[in-house]
C-alpha cells in the first residue's frame, strides 16, 4: 500500500502534528455515519418543535373545525415540559456512551420518542398534562441525543474537517425546525388535521432507528466496510487512539474547576435561553402580534431557521479554512465563530426590542428575526465542536454537563415569556423579552471570548500518543495491514 502524502496541521498538544490527506473518495463511511447523526437531529428537533405550531391548531377551534381543540391556558408550560426531562440524563448519557458505545442508545431513545410523539393525540384527550407527560418523556430520551453525537463525532471527525462535519451534524436541528414548522402548519389547517402531524414524525422516528441499527457503528475500528486508507486517515488526523478512551476514567474534579469548561457552559447557557425562547414562542408572537393565520405563520416561523441551516455550511467552511491555513489558533477560531454567533443574534434583538409599537414594522421585525436566528448558525464551530478540542476522550461527558445544566435555561427562557407577556398581543410586552435575550447573548459569549481555549486540557489523559514516534508505528502498522 501506497502511504498517503503527509503535511503539517495544528495540533492541540504540539505545535504541530503530522496528518494525511483524505482519502481519494468523496464519501466514506465517515459522512454516512454524519448523515446519520444530522438526520436524528433533524427528526428530533421536529418532534420538539412541532408542538410549537401544532399547540395553535388545538386550542383554535377557528382554524380546523373538524377536529378537537382543547381550552388551555398555559401553552408555555406545556411547551418547556420538554426540558424537565430532557436535562435529567445529560451526564449519564455522556458516560455511558464513552463506556458502551452510542450507538445502541441512540436506537433505543429515538424509538422511546418516537412512540411518545405518536401518542401526543391520545394523551391530549386527558388535559394539557398528558401532552406533558409525552413532552417529559421525547425530553428524556432526547436527552441522550446529543452526549451520544458527541461520542459518535470524537471517533469520526477527522481534526481537517471538524467544524465541516460537526455543523453538518448540528445543523440537522435547524433543518428540522425548517422543514417541521411550516409541515405542521399545513398539515393542520388541512384535511389530516393537527394529529397527523404527531403520528408522521412518530413514523420517521421509527424509521431512522431501524436504518441506524443496520448502518450505524460506534468508530472506524468496529466497522467492517471502511476501508484502510480512511481509518488511517480519520485516526491519525484526530492524532488518538479512539478505541483506548473506553478504559480511561472521567477526571470529574479537573472538568468542573477547568476554566475553559465553564467558558463553554457560560456561552450554551445564553445559547439556549435565546434560542428556545424563539423557537418556542415565535409562532405566537407571529399569531398574536403579527396577525399570520396557521399556514403562513408555520412558514415565516421556519424562514430564519432555513437561513440558519445554510449559513452553517458557510461558517464551518470559513472556520476550518482559517483553522487548517494556520491563519488563527483553534482557540481563537472558535472564538471567532462563536461571536459573530451570538453578538450579531443580541445587536439584532436589541434593536428589535427598541422599534416604536404602533407602527406596522412586519416587515423590519421579520428581517431582525432573520439575521438573528441565520447568524446564530456560527455557534455551531465556535462552542458546539470545542468540547472535542478540549477533551477528545471525555467529549460526551463534557456536553452532557454543559448541555444538561444550560438547558435549564431552555425551561426558563419560555417561562419568562409565560410570565411577562401578560397580554399576547402587546408589541411592548414581547420587546421585554427581546431585550433579555440580546443582553444574555453578549454575555454568555463574552465570558467565552475571555476564559475559553481550543487546546486540548492536560487532565483529558489521553495516552494513546505520547509522541510522534508512536504515531509513525501507527501509520507503520495500518499500512501493513
Amino acid at each position: 500500500m501506497t502511504t498517503p502524502k503527509e503535511e503539517k496541521v495544528p495540533d492541540r498538544r504540539r505545535s504541530s502534528v503530522r496528518a494525511i490527506d483524505p482519502p481519494d473518495k468523496w464519501f466514506g463511511v465517515r459522512h454516512l455515519q454524519c448523515i446519520f447523526l444530522a438526520l436524528l437531529l433533524c427528526i428530533g428537533y421536529g418532534m420538539r418543535v412541532n408542538l410549537s405550531v401544532g399547540i395553535v391548531a388545538m386550542t383554535d377551534p377557528t382554524i380546523n373545525p373538524g377536529f378537537k381543540t382543547y381550552d388551555w391556558h398555559d401553552e408555555s408550560i406545556i411547551l418547556s415540559s420538554f426540558f424537565w426531562g430532557y436535562i435529567l440524563p445529560q451526564v449519564v448519557a455522556g458516560q455511558v456512551s464513552k463506556n458502551y458505545g452510542a450507538r445502541w442508545f441512540l436506537v433505543g431513545t429515538m424509538t422511546g420518542c418516537s412512540l411518545f410523539t405518536a401518542l401526543i393525540p391520545v394523551m391530549a384527550d386527558l388535559g394539557s398534562w398528558g401532552v406533558m407527560i409525552c413532552r417529559i418523556v421525547q425530553g428524556f430520551t432526547q436527552g441522550f441525543f446529543y452526549p451520544c453525537v458527541h461520542t459518535m463525532l470524537t471517533k469520526w471527525a477527522p481534526l481537517p474537517e471538524r467544524s465541516r462535519l460537526g455543523a453538518f451534524v448540528f445543523a440537522g436541528g435547524p433543518l428540522g425546525s425548517v422543514i417541521a414548522m411550516p409541515l405542521t402548519g399545513w398539515i393542520s389547517g388541512s384535511s389530516y388535521g393537527w394529529p397527523f402531524a404527531f403520528y408522521l414524525y412518530g413514523l420517521l422516528g421509527f424509521v431512522w432507528a431501524v436504518g441506524f441499527s443496520i448502518f450505524g457503528s460506534n468508530s472506524p475500528s468496529e466497522t467492517e466496510t471502511i476501508t484502510p486508507e480512511e481509518k488511517l486517515y480519520i485516526e491519525t488526523s484526530l492524532g488518538v487512539k479512539t478505541e483506548h478512551s473506553e478504559r480511561m476514567p472521567t477526571p470529574w474534579k479537573a472538568i468542573f474547576t477547568s476554566l475553559p469548561v465553564w467558558a463553554i457552559l457560560a456561552t450554551h447557557c445564553a445559547q439556549n435561553w435565546g434560542f428556545w425562547t424563539l423557537l418556542t414562542e415565535m409562532p405566537t408572537y407571529m399569531k398574536n402580534v403579527l396577525n399570520f393565520d396557521i399556514k403562513a405563520n408555520g412558514l415565516l416561523s421556519a424562514c430564519p431557521y432555513f437561513t440558519m441551516w445554510v449559513m452553517s455550511f458557510i461558517f464551518s467552511g470559513f472556520t476550518d479554512y482559517i483553522i487548517n491555513k494556520d491563519c488563527v489558533s483553534i482557540g481563537t477560531g472558535r472564538k471567532i465563530a462563536n461571536s459573530i454567533g451570538l453578538y450579531i443574534p443580541a445587536a439584532a434583538l436589541i434593536l428589535l426590542g427598541t422599534l416604536d409599537s404602533g407602527v406596522n414594522m412586519t416587515g423590519m421585525v421579520i428581517s431582525l428575526l432573520i439575521i438573528a436566528v441565520g447568524s446564530n448558525a456560527a455557534h455551531m464551530c465556535g462552542y458546539q465542536v470545542n468540547h472535542l478540542d478540549l477533551s477528545p476522550t471525555h467529549a460526551g461527558t463534557l456536553m452532557g454537563i454543559t448541555n444538561g445544566f444550560s438547558n435549564i435555561f431552555s425551561i426558563l427562557g419560555p417561562l419568562l415569556v409565560h410570565y411577562v407577556v401578560v397580554d399576547k398581543h402587546d408589541p411592548n410586552q414581547w420587546k421585554l423579552v427581546f431585550l433579555i435575550a440580546g443582553g444574555i447573548y453578549i454575555f454568555g459569549n463574552t465570558f467565552y471570548v475571555l476564559f475559553g481555549s481550543g487546546d486540548i486540557q492536560p487532565w483529558d489523559t489521553c495516552e494513546a500518543y505520547d509522541d510522534d514516534d508512536d504515531i509513525e508505528k501507527n501509520e507503520k502498522s495500518a499500512d501493513k495491514s
